[in-house]
């Protein structure tokens, strides 16, 4: 039987989200499905899935997005299509937060906020601490809690917060959650 790849769910899909992930994927030697960004996602799971698969390396960085749509739309069809595959081992997920308030929200096990510092409270989509703690408020999040994900970091706007993310710095925050993911999975351990 072939190995399960190994993969981090983003639940942002928009092309400053996709400039970020392909450079963070690179930084960390990994894979992005750049074909998995689009606001809303485009790509059914089955699809996804035959990508990740074909992906040269582990980690394989894939986007979801629906674009603001309130309910499971299309982007959570295929998060949870992924993420429930046999021959997917979902490292963890990061949370991305969105200007929908009080609609869809998610747990988080904690978030990074756009000073790349960690926190037990939530993020807004700018980055910045609000006062509930545990979760975030977005719009491609709503399934999360129903999956088996052993690590949710929720973070703001990929690519943006004040420019903090940018992908020309580096994207930083979002670099920070997916190395605190690969080591608390102990990616780093079986690679090695």
């Amino acid at each position: 039987m072939a190995e399960k790849r190994k993969v981090i769910l983003i639940t942002d899909g928009d092309d400053y989200a996709r400039r970020a992930v392909e450079l963070v994927a690179a930084e960390v030697g990994g894979r992005c499905i750049s074909l998995s960004h689009g606001n809303p996602s485009v790509l059914s799971g089955p699809h996804l899935v035959k990508l990740i698969k074909k992906a040269a390396k582990d980690p394989v960085l894939v986007m979801f997005d629906d674009s603001g749509f309130l309910g499971e739309g299309a982007g959570e069809k295929a998060l949870k299509y992924v993420a429930d595959h046999d021959d997917i081992e979902v490292l963890g997920a990061i949370a991305v937060a969105s200007k929908t308030h009080m609609a869809e929200w998610s747990r988080v096990d904690f978030c990074i906020d756009r000073e790349g510092d960690l926190t037990p409270y939530g993020v807004d989509k700018h980055g910045i601490p609000e006062l509930e703690m545990g979760r975030i408020n977005g719009d491609t999040v709503y399934c999360l809690d129903t999956l088996d994900v052993p690590l949710i970091i929720g973070i703001g706007d990929i690519g943006k917060m004040a420019r903090r993310d940018h992908y020309k710095i580096g994207s930083p925050i979002t670099k920070k959650a997916v190395e605190i993911i690969l080591e608390r999975s102990g990616f780093y351990a079986k690679e090695q």
